[in-house]
């Protein structure tokens, strides 16, 4: 008789589109990290209908490396959508969302997962303003802009949350698999949605401060990106006050 694999300890979550130059050394970065860990580990790539060589890079370095690789090919809709199906298909005790520009460096994962600190956390959020925290090469007016949308975000959706836009999180399995059939945001403000659920769920998040370095090339438009998450917020509560999110 054939048994199925034990599920992972984690899984790391990467939302892909149109990646082919930056996720090779993504990869790359990350498997050197996981092969020197105790712990049992998948890599999900969820590619968001990309159109270059994204998937087929993956693949190859799936077949090259021998790791556990896969990648979910999936219509475009959105960064949201990618990380909801990523998150759904993974099988790990823990599910950690990583974006593919690695902009947090994958040593300091380790500050994410289980610890006498952390205290059993159902959520830990990677944070470029909680304590010990470090941002490193951002232009002053990508920062600036960042803390007026997150002003928004703290009175609108999540009071207290200082940076719920970083693409650095862990969710327990629990919590993925209550919170992500739930999402119904595929764009930018995914995030805030999935946080504002677990506050009303009551699942724990804790905030912890990482080493984050800007990148050029980022895929944000923060004029049209801050119209859209305005409207995201002000979605969701909506969906609460509707109830659709219970109907689920």
């Amino acid at each position: 008789m054939s048994h199925s694999p034990p599920d992972p300890f984690l899984s790391l979550v990467i939302p892909a589109y149109n990646e082919e130059s930056r996720l090779p050394d993504t990869l790359m970065a990350i498997l050197d990290y996981l092969g020197q860990q105790p712990y049992t580990w998948e890599i999900v790539v969820a590619d968001d209908g990309s159109f270059d060589a994204t998937a087929t890079i993956v693949r190859d370095i799936a077949t090259q490396s021998g790791a556990d690789i896969r990648v979910l090919n999936l219509p475009h809709r959105g960064k949201g959508w990618a990380v909801r199906n990523g998150m759904l298909a993974a099988r790990g005790q823990y599910r950690c969302l990583c974006d593919a520009d690695l902009s947090m460096p994958i040593a300091q994962l380790a500050r994410l997962l289980p610890s006498d600190e952390l205290d059993g956390a159902d959520i830990v959020i990677g944070s470029r303003e909680a304590t010990g925290a470090q941002r490193i090469g951002e232009p002053i007016r990508r920062h600036l802009t960042g803390r007026v949308f997150n002003a928004l975000t703290r009175l609108l959706a999540v009071p207290g949350i200082a940076d719920t836009q970083c693409g650095f999180k862990v969710f327990s399995a629990r919590a993925a698999e209550v919170l992500f059939p739930l999402q119904t945001i595929d764009g930018f403000c995914f995030d805030v949605e999935l946080l504002f659920l677990a506050r009303r769920l009551e699942f724990s998040v804790t905030e912890v401060g990482i080493e984050w370095h800007w990148h050029a090339g980022t895929k944000v438009n923060f004029l049209r990106d801050c119209y859209r998450a305005g409207r995201d917020l002000l979605l969701v509560r909506w969906h609460w006050f509707t109830g659709r999110y219970q109907a689920k």
